[in-house]
């Protein structure tokens, strides 16, 4: 039998596939350790029908429809489990033949099943080729499962809500497998992808089926994908994040390293059940966006300096703060970028792990088995490292051992979710943070918001109109000068936006020594901010007009995203 790398040669030699499909398959087979054939059709490449004679002719074995399954379960004697082994290896035996025993398989290469089967049964195994579907059903039939028909737990789940019966699971399953869907969702990444969105938003409703992408961080409406199709393209992506599609009623979340359009991306899948049915958002990471250097992100140069010097502390808690997707975790992943070598000792714990950093210890949280940040972050205490990032302080466990981290030595980075930097402080101090504890291990605290980047090709200078009398008197002192500013446009480069990118804008607090002492009073949030001010704290609004007044961005951008700092 020839290796797989054979049938790949085949397969373009039958121009079925292309050269870089193949590389695409086998690139994607060694990071999901899945096999060959299952992955040719997931991708869309092939449909089953047209693969299954190929691999028929090349392994030289039969083919075998539904009708030849057996109806009852043959005569074998397996372990109580060997229902568990059929589904996750996709056999079912279908015919006993002297010493050998038929097994309907879909993928001819899983040699290591083929022989472990062998010595369950004490027979020789002779493979033959089946569809998938069939082979679902039938295993569901044979040896039953929580949706089967044929038992009265299934006929009493059918009755709740959202539950699936087997029929309509190989239903769904054939549905997704189906070149049209795999193509049309294949197509719906790409164009979220070249539109440089961050999410798709996939939102049944009583009479539609909405799709909006997220892009620069607003919400855009495009062209969904036929109503009927609804389930076919929810379970196509359900599939490819290895989730289960018989299971409606419960929120899901799944991962997919894939490559569109010719980069690395990540998809973090989330389903939820909603009255219409179940509404997906799709995250997307493209791998390499996150490693950018640290003054491409629209830090001021004083911010950024003083910035820098806080991250080179040989220990300390450095705090990043804002509201969720505001860019804290770029800014956090650009910090630890620019302070890695091999003389430190990095450990993270974040929920999730985001992106992958060369040379750093990742943990993954997960609440289920007990594994959150605060038991997370003890462990990794007693790993000897030089530096922490913890990816958020939830709760007053987790702050209590972060500051304690950096009080013995370790510098400690984390995320908070505060409006500002002074209300950092504050949390913590409500989160029952001792004050003299916290005022000698926080080094600064640095608020940052996102704002849309004007598109160059078609901003425009107009006069400064003002504003409408209701902003507060910080927004009159700190635009007082601002003549004229830039207009969004619109045109082809930005999608009609008048928008192309994000840049971030930043206040920092150091924690002086006078702040410290107020620290140690437990001030409220509004006397810390007028001390720094006092000590020459840029608020987040002003370092918003200084890029007003430099063309990056508009005044309604700086408003929309610090209005709830006035």
């Amino acid at each position: 039998m020839d290796s797989h790398l054979s049938l790949a040669e085949q397969l373009i030699e039958r121009r079925l596939l292309s050269n870089e499909e193949m590389e695409r398959v086998a690139k994607l087979q060694q990071e999901q350790q899945a096999p060959l054939t299952r992955l040719i059709v997931e991708l869309g490449f092939l449909s089953e029908d047209d693969l299954l004679p190929v691999l028929r002719d090349h392994f030289e074995i039969p083919m075998v429809a539904l009708k030849d399954f057996p109806a009852t379960p043959l005569p074998v004697e397996f372990s109580p489990t060997v229902g568990d082994f059929f589904k996750q290896a996709r056999m079912v035996p279908i015919k006993i033949e002297g010493p050998n025993l038929l097994v309907a398989i879909t993928d001819p290469m899983d040699i290591s099943r083929l022989h472990a089967l062998e010595l369950a049964a004490g027979l020789h195994v002779k493979p033959v080729l089946a569809k998938e579907k069939d082979i679902t059903a039938r295993i569901e039939a044979l040896f039953g499962n929580s949706y089967s028909t044929e038992t009265n737990t299934g006929s009493a789940a059918r009755e709740i809500e959202g539950a699936v019966d087997e029929e309509d699971v190989a239903h769904l399953r054939d549905m997704a497998s189906e070149v049209p869907v795999i193509r049309l969702v294949n197509q719906m990444l790409v164009r979220a992808l070249e539109s440089r969105a961050s999410d798709v938003h996939i939102e049944p409703f009583e009479n539609q089926l909405k799709v909006r992408y997220r892009i620069d961080g607003i919400l855009h409406e495009v062209e969904p994908p036929p109503r009927q199709l609804k389930a076919a393209v929810i379970s196509r992506l359900k599939i490819l994040a290895q989730l289960n599609i018989a299971e409606r009623r419960l929120p899901q979340d799944g991962r997919i390293k894939i490559r569109l359009a010719g980069k690395d991306v990540d998809l973090r899948i989330a389903t939820v059940p909603t009255l219409y049915g179940e509404s997906v958002v799709i995250r997307l990471l493209e791998r390499a966006q996150i490693f950018t250097q640290m003054d491409t992100l629209g830090f001021p140069a004083t911010i950024l300096q003083h910035f820098n010097e806080m991250i080179s502390k040989p220990h300390g808690m450095m705090l990043v703060t804002g509201p969720t997707g505001s860019g804290k975790t770029t800014t956090l992943y650009g910090a630890l970028q620019k302070i890695n070598d091999p003389g430190k000792k990095i450990i993270t714990i974040e929920d999730p792990v985001e992106y992958q950093l060369s040379g750093v210890n990742q943990i993954q949280v997960k609440p289920q088995i007990g594994l959150s940040f605060a038991n997370g972050l003890r462990s990794i205490v007693r790993q000897d490292p030089d530096v922490i990032m913890v990816g958020e302080i939830r709760d007053a466990e987790t702050a209590e051992i972060a500051v304690q981290a950096a009080l013995t030595g370790h510098l400690v980075f984390s995320t908070l979710h505060t409006n500002d930097a002074a209300g950092a402080i504050s949390r913590l101090l409500e989160m029952g943070v001792q004050d003299y504890l916290l005022s000698s291990s926080l080094l600064g605290v640095l608020a940052q918001r996102l704002v849309r980047r004007l598109c160059a090709n078609c901003r425009k200078e107009v006069p400064f109109a003002g504003f409408d009398g209701n902003e507060p008197e910080l927004t009159l002192q700190s635009t007082e000068r601002l003549e004229t500013v830039w207009d969004a446009v619109g045109c082809d480069r930005c999608s009609g936006t008048g928008y192309l990118g994000r840049v971030g804008i930043f206040e920092l607090l150091p924690v002086t020594s006078e702040v410290c002492k107020v620290i140690v009073q437990r001030a409220d949030a509004g006397m810390i901010r007028s001390l720094a001010v006092q000590q020459g704290l840029r608020l987040l609004r002003e370092d918003g007009w200084d890029k007003v007044r430099q063309g990056v961005t508009t005044v309604a951008e700086v408003l929309r995203v610090t209005r709830e700092e006035t």
